[in-house]
């Protein structure tokens, strides 16, 4: 039992891993195929090598990496050695991929929409981020700032992100001085515009995949469907009496909540242990507690 535990661990860990994995070479993509090539200026430790970049030619993956060693060291202090193993891993996979891919990518999709391109950009790199945080992964940078910051003053995260990356746009405009002054001033509307894009493309992703559902089971084996659910699935299981009014007869009614995306394992597995059950799958407003969100004040 114990190694089919561990087999099934490693397996998760695995795959949580794949799926950030996947998220960073998202992140990616959206600077070195659409944001980097147009000049066009973001927030995080992304926009900061880029700046350097536009300024030096310094590959945006290098200082990508050496701002998030320093800032996790620093955080490593700070918080204990137990930070983020995962955010490590992130930073590492992250700074390789902007290296590998600016090498390879040196002329931008899109060379004469920069409307077109911030967009694009803002919603992969977005995307990708909100995939990593789903698995608790990080790309660092102004995450690590706002909680540094946080940890010794009463603001929320987010003023700290927002504030950071809307001065590393903003420093876009002395950086950029090969550009005249109207392109400086629209190379910072396009920062901004990519700015809220990514916010958006984060929440939207994040709030899609914590969307929770309430599921009725009636089935004749409840038994084996409850230890079922526990066991594979790690959702909590309440078994409350019921008749059907129909034949009259006692039932038991199977209740519990999980995340959308668990749903078709849910079905695979009542399918598998009573093909004959009966469902009702309910999307709820919000589920509080344990496995789920903390309990707002």
């Amino acid at each position: 039992m114990l190694g089919i535990k561990g087999e099934a661990f490693s397996l998760r860990t695995l795959r949580e891993y794949l799926v950030i994995t996947l998220g960073l070479l998202t992140y990616t993509m959206g600077w070195t195929c659409f944001l980097i090539p147009m000049k066009i200026t973001g927030g995080g430790a992304s926009g900061i090598g880029s700046l350097i970049y536009y300024l030096t030619g310094f590959p945006v993956g290098y200082s990508f990496l050496i701002f998030n060693v320093l800032l996790i060291g620093i955080a490593m202090k700070v918080v204990g050695a137990n930070f983020g193993v995962k955010t490590i891993y992130a930073v590492i996979v992250a700074s390789a991929l902007l290296a590998v891919e600016q090498l390879l990518i040196t002329q931008p999709v899109l060379p004469n929409d920069r409307l077109l391109s911030s967009i694009i950009g803002g919603l992969m790199s977005g995307l990708g981020i909100g995939i990593a945080f789903s698995q608790g992964g990080s790309t660092g940078g102004t995450d690590i700032v706002a909680m540094l910051w946080c940890k010794y003053h009463n603001v929320s995260p987010g003023r700290v992100i927002l504030a950071t990356d809307a001065i590393i746009i903003s420093s876009a405009f002395f950086v950029l001085a090969d550009l005249s002054f109207t392109q400086r001033v629209e190379n910072i509307v396009y920062g901004y515009l990519v700015m809220a894009v990514n916010s958006y493309a984060i929440d939207t992703y994040l709030n899609g995949i914590k969307q929770s559902l309430q599921v009725f089971i009636f089935s004749k084996d409840y038994e084996k469907v409850a230890d079922r659910i526990t066991a594979d699935l790690h959702r909590g299981v309440t078994v409350v009496d019921g008749t059907g009014w129909y034949t009259k007869e006692n039932t038991k009614v199977i209740i519990t909540m999980l995340r959308k995306h668990e749903v078709n394992d849910l079905y695979k597995l009542v399918k598998q242990v009573d093909p004959k059950a009966f469902l009702s799958v309910a999307s709820v407003m919000g589920v509080y507690g344990q496995g789920f969100e903390n309990i707002r004040s």
